[in-house]
């Protein structure tokens, strides 16, 4: 495994990351509870990762209502040093109902990393993410907030996911402005057949050194398969259905090209997605969704897929405009 810096920071990541929102009870409540994976199931990928050369892991403490948290932190306690993985987690949606629940505001942040802290089991979070933006706390509030809980030693970086590119600008001016801590990362929507970030923000990112670590690269698994072949995933995933299915036809033709480089290259669809996206010079690591082994494995061996600049453009032609997700 070749290592990369995360954006302008000194930190060392595996370019493909395991996500983690497929791990907890599966009895949370949450929306994917009908293909969440128990505990030994979720150890076995973990297991399988780390003996691949994976050291970044990402969860969030909205997935399984917390228990995501503490399966991944069960795991690296039994089978990693904790100075060797990078471990990511989010905060921004509400875990119970009441007032001053979610969000970024001072109370949240402070309330929501020593929850994070504990259900991981851990004394440090590496990389603790914004998941949304909150549009009701200034900016001020929310950036020194992040900046205290580094200088408390509760987290070592602080990135972002799921925003608008003038929102993020604006939080990093905010930060600069104040001599508080900038964030060095952006996970975002971002694959074939969703493109949209590709105006604003991946520009913004290469031009602030920013780390680009998306998330869905293989669009929920519609990239990975030929078009409509069914999954246990796919059949009971709603969230795939309103993200992608109001472009449908048009990501026909995007799955399409896919499966006819993969078997020209003679490799699996997937790696032709994931590569596409490795071979984009904003980003670094890849949030990946696994729940087997082989998904890991397909992840991995993406690293060595070569892509032409006809191939790039062969697999990009196809697209056309989409509406906004994932912000």
């Amino acid at each position: 495994m070749n290592y990369v810096k995360l954006g302008n920071s000194g930190l060392d990541v595996s370019p493909i990351c395991l996500g983690c929102m497929s791990f907890g009870y599966n009895k949370s409540g949450f929306r994917h509870d009908a293909w969440v994976l128990n505990e030994a199931a979720g150890k076995e990928l973990v297991e399988k990762a780390l003996g691949l050369g994976i050291n970044f892991f990402d969860t969030a403490n909205i997935y399984s209502i917390g228990s995501s948290e503490e399966y991944l932190g069960r795991y690296l306690k039994q089978m990693a040093q904790r100075d060797e993985v990078v471990v990511a987690t989010k905060l921004y949606n509400k875990m119970k109902e009441g007032p001053n629940n979610g969000g970024l505001s001072r109370k949240a942040i402070f309330t929501e990393v020593d929850n994070s802290l504990k259900r991981l089991g851990m004394d440090y979070i590496d990389l603790y993410i914004a998941h949304r933006w909150d549009n009701k706390t200034p900016y001020e509030e929310i950036m020194e907030a992040f900046h205290d809980v580094i200088k408390a030693g509760k987290v070592r970086y602080i990135g972002a996911s799921g925003m608008y590119a003038w929102q993020f600008s604006k939080a990093q001016y905010t930060a600069e402005r104040h001599g508080w801590t900038k964030f060095i990362s952006m996970q975002n929507h971002y694959n074939l057949v969703y493109r949209e970030e590709e105006l604003e923000m991946m520009p913004l990112c290469a031009d602030m050194k920013i780390a680009v670590t998306p998330y869905s690269p293989l669009a929920r698994g519609i990239l990975a398969r030929e078009w409509l072949a069914e999954t246990h995933r796919h059949s009971n995933d709603a969230v795939t259905k309103s993200t992608y299915g109001h472009a449908a036809e048009n990501d026909r033709l995007i799955v399409e090209r896919v499966a006819n480089l993969s078997k020209k290259l003679n490799v699996p669809m997937a790696h032709i997605a994931l590569a596409w996206l490795l071979h984009k010079p904003m980003v670094t690591s890849l949030v990946i969704g696994a729940t087997k082994n082989s998904h890991i494995e397909e992840a991995v061996a993406a690293l060595a897929v070569k892509l032409s600049p006809e191939d790039m453009i062969y697999l990009e032609a196809p697209y056309l405009p989409h509406r906004t997700t994932g912000i």
